[in-house]
This record gives structure tokens, C-alpha cells and sequence, in this order.
């Protein structure tokens, strides 16, 4: 089984982040902690565990964030004890080849995309019993148990041959959807997610920071959830403003303009101008969901929300953040966090997040094939890498594709 991995090496970690402005190839060498490695077929180490072959995975910007050490030793979840060895890929669609005796959701044969697995154990792949009250909801990523390091983990990820896992690690996918759609489920979720943490009412004005692979799966799932809503993008790049034209916004927010004043333009707002180039609105968008997540869009996107709005965080950085809060006093601006997917409120049913997605693909209400512009495999791994962080080059989504 061959898989890319990261190993858990904080100094060797800390020398290879000093070194890359000098050498941002240090990232692949023998000083980094990463590693494209044959690790052996490991024993499924449990009765309720199962083995899969991978058939497609995208290219996600938290596994570049750790095979690039964007993140930093003091941010809260450093803190936590956890995996020494993160397998990278989680945006995989598979095929099971092998069941233990126990598992009960899966045959031999089946297809399978990775639910849990990345994030880390939760209750019920730890079988604790009882489960902690986010698990009994469903919302296995904030499981108050992550951490416990009860039973075996899983070898092996999406970005390689294969892995294992613990049968509620991963989650099944219906026969009527492509590969395609089915390695998309991951990242769309994010954005039906992200939404229906806080969702536009009809007429309101959303704003979607960042046009990259998670920006459009937002805009996406604000033009299926809230079909009502006027929605706005932030763009850097030519292609990425015309894709999110295509999915649903309504008015694109390019390079050369300034955001200030379009906002202002966009949602009637007024646009004043302090000491030092200091900018704020007084109205604004009714909600923004920051898809970047520096310390500049969480700055600006509280600025840019009308006083008791909301600022949905779904990009990240892992790393401390100066950011200007003073919005959430002054104007009551809702700072809300998601993570992932889990278990969502919708149309008065709760479910998994990759049910709502799955049912959306089905009625063409979600598209995945269009957000795939690169396909590598495997052995072509650095190239795809720089590809997915090159977006002059048109890309979105890359992809390893698997199936020969």
C-alpha cells in the first residue's frame, strides 16, 4: 500500500517552515516530514474494520496546509493529543475489498467515500460506550472523546492505493452517482454546511469570500438552499469568476475593484473612511462566509456585515490571527464557525450532511464534474501539488485518479 503522510516531528517540522522561504522544495526532501512511502498491507486490526481501494481523491488545501507547515505549534488544537502520523487525502471515493467479520454497512464490492476517517477517532470508532452527546447527534467531528486513544487507528489514505478503517469512518454511496460526484460529496458538504449554519432568508444578500473549490461549493449550496437570496463573490482569478457566474451569483467582486466600495454599492450601504485608510460600513450584507479565513477577509467581512449580520468562517488558517473583533461588540455581527460535515436541520428533518449533498446531486441542484479540471495520477504527485496551488493555470479541483 503506498500512501503520502506527514509525520507528527515538531522540530523537524519548525526547521523545514524556517527554511522554506529559501527552499520551498525543502517540503518534499529528506528534511521534511512528509513521506510518499510503500507502508505494507497492515491486518485489519479490528472485527468492525475494513479495507478499500481507491478509485479517485481530490487535492484539498488542509492537506497542503500540512504538507506545506502552514500550521504552528500554539493554535488551540496543537494543544489536544492526537494522530502522530496524518495520512493525506480525505476528499477519496473507494471500493471495499475487504470486511471484517463484524461490519454490518458494507459488503465486499461496495463503494464508499471517507466520512470521519481524516479528522480523527469519535466515539463510535473507538466503540465508547455511551457515546458523548455530539456523537449522539451525529456530529462526530466534535466529539468530546477525540482524544482518548481507545483501540487502533486506521493505515493509509486518499492520497495513495488505499486504506483502513473502522466501518463508521466511512459512509456509502448510492449506485446512480459517478465517481465524480461521488469524490465531490466531501468538499460539497463543506458548503451545504457552511449555509445552513446561517442561512439567507429570501431576499437577503450573502456575500461568499473567495472563489477557490470552497468559495463555489458555497455559492452552490446558497442557490440551492436559499434560492431567494442576491449573492455576491469575491474572485481573484478570471476563471473563478466565471465559474461562480455559472453556479448561481449574481454579481462577481473582481481583482481590480475595490471591495469597500462595492459592497457599498451592492447592499446601499454607507462607506465611511477614518485615520489611516480605516474603512467601515454602516449597513452592509445580511450574512458572509468568509472562505479564506486570514486575518485580512475576517477583518474585512465583519466590516462588511450589516449590524446584527453574521460572518460564517469556513476557510481557515492554522495559525494565531490578529484580527479586529470590535464589529461583534459595536455592531452585534454574529461570528459563527463550522467545521466540516456532520448532522444538519433541514426541511425539518435532521441528517448527515452528505445525505442533503447526495440528495442535491441527484436533482442537478449541485454539480461536481465542472469544479474537476485536473486529473494525475499518483506518480505524478508534485506536479499535481503545484498545479492545485498554481490557480494561473485554471485549476479548481485537481484530482489523483486512480482507475487506470
Amino acid at each position: 500500500m503506498r500512501a503520502i503522510y506527514v509525520d507528527k516531528n515538531i522540530p523537524r517540522m519548525l526547521g523545514v517552515k524556517a527554511l522554506k522561504p529559501l527552499w520551498p522544495g525543502v517540503v518534499y526532501s529528506r528534511l521534511s516530514s512528509a513521506r510518499f512511502a510503500d507502508i505494507g498491507d497492515p491486518e485489519l486490526p479490528g472485527p468492525r474494520w475494513v479495507r478499500v481501494r481507491n478509485l479517485m481523491c481530490g487535492i484539498c488545501g488542509s492537506d497542503l496546509s500540512l504538507l506545506q507547515v502552514e500550521a504552528t505549534p500554539d493554535i488551540a488544537p496543537a494543544a489536544l493529543p492526537g494522530h502522530q502520523r496524518f495520512y493525506l487525502g480525505h476528499e477519496v471515493v473507494s471500493v471495499v475489498t475487504e470486511a471484517g467479520p463484524e461490519v454490518s454497512r458494507f459488503r465486499v464490492g461496495d463503494r464508499v467515500v471517507m466520512d470521519t476517517r481524516f479528522q480523527g477517532a469519535h466515539c463510535l470508532s473507538q466503540e465508547i460506550e455511551p457515546p458523548c452527546r455530539h456523537c449522539q447527534e451525529g456530529n462526530f467531528m466534535l466529539c468530546e472523546n477525540a482524544s482518548a486513544n481507545i483501540g487502533p487507528r486506521g493505515a493509509g489514505g486518499g492520497w495513495g492505493d488505499g486504506y483502513t478503517a473502522h466501518e463508521t469512518e466511512v459512509y456509502p454511496v448510492p449506485d446512480d452517482l459517478s465517481d465524480e460526484q461521488a469524490m465531490m460529496i466531501e468538499p460539497l458538504s463543506v458548503g451545504v454546511r457552511a449555509v445552513l449554519r446561517r442561512p439567507p432568508g429570501p431576499g437577503e444578500r450573502a456575500l461568499v469570500l473567495g472563489a477557490g473549490v470552497i468559495g463555489l461549493t458555497v455559492v452552490q449550496a446558497l442557490r440551492a438552499l436559499a434560492p431567494d437570496a442576491h449573492i455576491s463573490v469575491i474572485a481573484r482569478h478570471p476563471h473563478q469568476a466565471e465559474m461562480a457566474k455559472r453556479l448561481g451569483a449574481d454579481v462577481i467582486i473582481g481583482r481590480g475593484d475595490d471591495p469597500y466600495e462595492a459592497a457599498a454599492e451592492i447592499t446601499g450601504a454607507k462607506l465611511y473612511t477614518g485615520m489611516f485608510g480605516n474603512r467601515m460600513l454602516l449597513g452592509g450584507f445580511d450574512v458572509a462566509y468568509d472562505c479564506v479565513g486570514s486575518a485580512q477577509t475576517t477583518t474585512d467581512s465583519l466590516r462588511w456585515a450589516r449590524a446584527g449580520g453574521a460572518v460564517v468562517m469556513v476557510g481557515i488558517k492554522f495559525a494565531p490571527l490578529k484580527v479586529d473583533l470590535t464589529p461583534v461588540w459595536y455592531q452585534e455581527v454574529d461570528l459563527i464557525g463550522m467545521y466540516a460535515h456532520g448532522a444538519e436541520l433541514w426541511q425539518g428533518q435532521r441528517r448527515h450532511t452528505y445525505d442533503t449533498v447526495i440528495e442535491l446531486l441527484r436533482a442537478g441542484e449541485l454539480l461536481a464534474e465542472p469544479l474537476i479540471t485536473h486529473r494525475f495520477p499518483l506518480e505524478r504527485w508534485q506536479e499535481a501539488i503545484r498545479t492545485s496551488q498554481d490557480k494561473s493555470s485554471g485549476a479548481i479541483k485537481v484530482a489523483f485518479d486512480y482507475r487506470g
